[in-house]
């Protein structure tokens, strides 16, 4: 079967070259872009008369019909045409003759598959930003139902000091309207569109490549050819900004996945987003959060792949770039599964808030708390500190909470303390003191979920 860059060549390709050069298995998934791209193209060639018109109307009308089969699963794409470029070409010339063979006027391979990669990369970090932002609504819903739901916060795992569910979620949310905008970032740097380079030295045609900009939607055009072919830096960029949206989602899950034990007892996952054992009966697995946690380390391979794939070439286009595809399908396929499974099941997830409770009475968390009642009766920080510190061990000697040491206690190791301390050391009184912008006192929790409501607001044309 020809090729169609044949010519130079006087034998055929060996068939295991054959299989081993040709990427339609993977990039057959671009078929929408190319041919949007390819009839982007053709419009701009009728209109600048480097092809006759009549000529680029019958290659966008059988493109459009290409489109429609594919769409309906008519066609097969064939190895022996190698890639997606190559295929949709095929059966154009098959469908409308000699036209077809002028579309590829003006434009290379080497752009046609920098253009068709961006414009994939672009509905992609919208689509994701979507699922991001939905999830970030989740967050909101749950945390506005816990604004006073009790419960430890941690250093080194310790328990450390008191804060609230709906604090704890905010942290989760702020990290995730980061990922949202690092995501627009990509996408204001990536927006810019590489037909008109050519294999890497631009064309001779007098084509006009800021209409095909405009009419694919991009902001501006590449402004060096070199570049325009071997830039896949707005990949790498992606890959890195969900590598760090999915570490996200790791922490989540491995916080998620410790309260799901009996030794925290904070959540109960809904059934339908756990599983069993196949043994064990009593067992109630957090296999979603677990999987997340797991494909975290895929997505960061796809980065890999990218950083080392690239680090050696020098310019313009190599086949070794043929590799991001793959990279860059599997990161983006791995996230939307993850933010699609992980919204409902944390939207469907109980909250144990009275167990929460209980665990925040224990390991002395409102210590610090003490030491600040003492401090604001006058005397010096690092004085409350050690006062405070030899009461917790008075208390873990005695087997006693600070809430349970009478007045007389407290007074052995201080005569500042006084029947007001037993409300300054109340959890609630804790958290609700903690009023500073940033702190888990309801009414400023409450401010801080305003605040990424509003935001998730402001980005409602892409959910």
């Amino acid at each position: 079967m020809a090729k169609m860059w044949e010519g130079r060549f006087g034998k055929e390709t060996n068939l295991i070259v054959n299989d081993f050069n040709s990427s339609i298995r993977f990039d057959c998934r671009l078929y929408e872009e190319d041919i949007t791209g390819s009839m982007a193209h053709a419009r701009m060639l009728g209109k600048q008369g480097i092809i006759e018109q009549k000529e680029a109307d019958a290659i966008l009308e059988g493109l459009q019909e290409i489109l429609r089969d594919i769409q309906e699963g008519k066609i097969h794409f064939s190895l022996e045409y190698e890639d997606i470029h190559m295929n949709i070409e095929k059966l154009l010339t098959e469908r409308i003759g000699d036209a077809g063979k002028r579309l590829h006027t003006a434009r290379s391979r080497n752009d046609q598959v920098a253009l068709d990669m961006r414009l994939y990369v672009k509905k992609e970090i919208t689509e994701i930003q979507g699922l991001v932002l939905g999830f970030m609504e989740a967050l909101c819903e749950k945390a506005k139902k816990n604004l006073t739901t009790v419960m430890p916060g941690y250093t080194h795992l310790q328990r450390a000091q008191p804060v609230t569910f709906a604090h704890y979620m905010m942290a989760y949310a702020n990290m995730l309207r980061r990922d949202v905008t690092r995501l627009a970032d990509c996408l204001e740097r990536m927006d810019e569109m590489p037909l008109g380079s050519g294999a890497l030295a631009s064309t001779t045609y007098p084509i006009d490549r800021k209409m095909v900009a405009e009419e694919l939607g991009f902001a501006t055009v590449t402004d060096n050819s070199l570049d325009g072919v071997s830039d896949r830096d707005y990949c790498m960029e992606l890959c890195s900004a969900l590598s760090i949206l999915m570490m996200h989602l790791s922490r989540l899950s491995e916080e998620i996945i410790s309260w799901c034990s009996w030794e925290f007892k904070f959540v109960e996952l809904d059934d339908a987003y756990s599983t069993g054992s196949s043994i064990m009966p009593q067992k109630k697995n957090p296999d979603v959060c677990e999987l997340i946690r797991g494909k975290t380390g895929r997505v960061y391979g796809d980065l890999q792949t990218l950083l080392t794939m690239l680090k050696g070439l020098p310019l313009a286009y190599n086949k070794d770039m043929q590799e991001d595809k793959e990279a860059v399908f599997d990161a983006v396929d791995t996230v939307k599964q993850c933010l699609q499974v992980f919204t409902p099941m944390f939207a469907t997830m109980e909250l144990l808030g009275e167990n929460m409770k209980k665990a925040a009475s224990k390991g002395f968390i409102n210590a610090t708390d003490c030491a600040d009642y003492l401090t604001k009766k006058g005397l010096p920080f690092r004085d409350a500190y050690k006062i405070t510190g030899s009461l917790v061990g008075e208390c873990i000697r005695r087997g006693k909470t600070l809430e349970e040491l009478t007045l007389a206690e407290f007074q052995e190791f201080s005569p500042v303390f006084g029947e007001d301390v037993y409300e300054a050391i109340d959890l609630h009184t804790c958290v609700s003191g903690r009023s500073v912008i940033g702190g888990p006192a309801p009414q400023e929790v409450e401010r801080q979920i305003a605040k990424i409501e509003s935001f998730i607001a402001s980005h409602s044309s892409i959910q």
